[in-house]
């Protein structure tokens, strides 16, 4: 029986990336200040029961991302999970693979980055690779990856294996991106039998990514996952860990953001990094209160993630609930509430403390979306904050 060639020398600095590319959409997006993007919501989770337009459909949501795109919005994702019957406010929740790729035929110019817990069997890296690389070429190269390890034993355990350790996650994730890479790029056949269980003999994908490869974004504030995302991605998405407030976040996040460039830098690379606020704004100081109390008030317990079964090993949240928090429940790793003027003031605030790009969500998207497009998208252009 025919061996698989020796297990090759991966050089992670020669696979050419989206960056590379001074006409891809990424290096596109990247020309801007501070990147604009919408972190969506395709699942039933509800913290407020004050009146929202919110739901998880797909029609709804890609109405969103379309008006996004209209306001000239540079990226989009949303979040996937994999938990038992009662894990949601509702029983619905989109696939971001699936409802993200779809969205790439009715867009023209927004990223579209799906989550994938890559280590979910059973994906074999030449599916991967070859369904990224149709969707790379159905949206002309605006198509990626949110790598997600899986930090939720109970997730594991549906697809029927055990959880598997947290650090050796992402030795796994990245050998599988290595193996990727070279699918994506090698223009011969290609085997590998790997020392995390990967195998393939005279694997070819065609057609080639139009950029190298699709864009990759990694969420992660561990060591382990930082030093993944240095090698591999092109965004880092990054949480505080003691609180959503604006405060805790300001004093926290420069050192945390200088670490993960710092890393990156170790590797002869250059990430950006992105971050998840949620913006409830009015006009007026007294319109934005009235919302803001509107939507604590009527607050619900929500069953999201909160069920002891559902215990998670993410580092980036342990803290979250310390007495530093000075948040308010209102669903984003950070929280930015005020007048258009005093939004933009925090988000130049985020821009200053090293963050690139910002994933938006709102209590209300529509409504919410159309507010900030008419009151603070130009504040951001008269601040040089967009082009």
């Amino acid at each position: 029986m025919a061996q698989p060639h020796p297990q090759p020398a991966f050089a992670r600095s020669q696979f050419p990336t989206p960056r590379d590319y001074p006409d891809s959409p990424l290096s596109q997006a990247l020309r801007q200040p501070l990147m604009l993007g919408l972190f969506l919501n395709m699942q039933d989770i509800r913290l407020s029961d004050y009146p929202t337009s919110n739901t998880w459909t797909f029609d709804y949501n890609l109405g969103i991302v379309q008006q996004a795109e209209a306001l000239g919005f540079d990226l989009a994702f949303s979040r996937t999970q994999w938990l038992p019957k009662g894990g949601y406010d509702g029983e619905a929740s989109l696939d971001s693979f699936i409802a993200l790729g779809a969205m790439a035929a009715a867009t023209q110019r927004m990223l579209l980055i799906s989550t994938i817990h890559v280590l979910y069997g059973p994906l074999h890296p030449l599916h991967l690779a070859k369904y990224g690389a149709t969707l790379d070429h159905i949206a002309k190269g605006r198509w990626g990856i949110n790598i997600v390890t899986g930090h939720r034993p109970v997730e594991h355990e549906m697809f029927g294996r055990p959880q598997i350790e947290h650090d050796q996650r992402y030795q796994l994730a990245g050998e599988l991106f290595d193996v990727l890479n070279t699918l994506w790029t090698h223009p011969e056949n290609f085997s590998y039998e790997g020392k995390h269980g990967w195998k393939i003999k005279d694997g070819y994908i065609t057609p080639k990514p139009l950029y190298g490869r699709p864009v990759l974004v990694t969420a992660t504030g561990s060591g382990a996952g930082i030093d993944f995302a240095a090698q591999h991605s092109d965004l880092v998405f990054v949480t505080n860990s003691s609180g959503s407030g604006i405060t805790e976040v300001l004093e926290d996040l420069p050192a945390h953001v200088a670490r993960v460039k710092a890393r990156a830098a170790e590797y002869g690379r250059e990430v950006k990094v992105i971050i998840n606020p949620v913006v409830v704004s009015r006009d007026s100081e007294a319109e934005t209160r009235a919302y803001l109390e509107g939507i604590t008030g009527n607050k619900v317990t929500s069953t999201f993630g909160t069920h002891t079964a559902y215990a998670s090993d993410a580092h980036a949240w342990r803290e979250r609930g310390g007495t530093r928090n000075t948040g308010l429940g209102l669903g984003g790793n950070i929280e930015i509430v005020g007048t258009p003027d005093q939004v933009v003031e925090q988000l130049a605030a985020l821009k200053a403390a090293g963050i690139d790009g910002v994933q938006l969500n709102f209590h209300d998207f529509a409504k919410d979306l159309t507010h900030f497009g008419e009151q603070i998208l130009p504040r951001l252009k008269a601040a040089g904050l967009r082009l």
